[in-house]
């Protein structure tokens, strides 16, 4: 909607990407193949309507996004604030999520891909199924370090602060507090052969309607 990316390393700073509109995938920005440097920019109010990614769409990419925010992007499948699909493995560090919305993964859905996420802050976001702060499927193993998952929702089913799926992730120094499942897993959900690494983390305030808060 906002920018197309393919085959290309754009640096992009200091921009604002607002109320753009994707009829499939990439509100925001689609990167495709793509490495694109992202700094110090907003994405905010985009929509990808029937598909995902309504700030950002990452397919076999690895941009590097670094002091950004994304902010009430939506939408109507996965990734309310970034999707990252196909092999990709984006580095995003400094960046806040916040009132992003989707079906699953409001702030963030990662499909077969391992991101760096470091310093970031997920507080607001809502998933209507799945995965309010973040979903990990299908052999998804992101980094991520020094985050706070806050105030996320997964309004019918599990993992308000996040959901993992075939995944196994490697949480350092986080902290989950104050999240909510409609089922289960309050703070953090794992299913299906997931094995996350979790060290050093937080989980507190936590709210589950049915078990595991935590």
């Amino acid at each position: 909607g906002g920018m197309y990316n393919e085959n290309s390393s754009p640096t992009v700073a200091n921009c604002t990407f607002s109320r753009n509109y994707a009829r499939s995938n990439g509100g925001g920005m689609y990167n495709k193949n793509s490495s694109p440097t992202v700094e110090n920019c907003i994405f905010s109010g985009n929509e990808a309507v029937g598909q995902s990614g309504g700030g950002m769409y990452n397919s076999g990419s690895s941009p590097t996004v670094a002091n950004c925010t994304f902010s009430s992007n939506t939408a109507d499948w996965d990734g309310g604030g970034m999707y990252n699909y196909n092999n990709s493995s984006p580095t995003v560090t400094n960046c806040t999520f916040s009132g992003n919305e989707a079906w699953s993964g409001g702030g963030m859905y990662n499909s077969g891909s391992s991101p760096t996420v470091e310093n970031c802050t997920f507080s607001g976001n809502t998933a209507d199924q799945y995965g309010g702060g973040m979903y990990n499927s299908i052999n998804s193993s992101p980094t991520v370090a020094n985050c706070t998952f806050s105030g996320n929702v997964a309004e019918v089913v599990s993992g308000g602060g996040m959901y993992n799926r075939d995944s196994s992730p490697t949480v350092v120094n986080g902290t989950f507090s104050g999240n909510t499942a409609g089922k289960l897993g309050g703070g953090m959900y794992n299913k299906d052969n997931s094995s996350p690494t979790v060290a050093n983390t937080i989980l507190w305030g936590n709210v589950a309607s049915d078990d595991a808060s935590g």
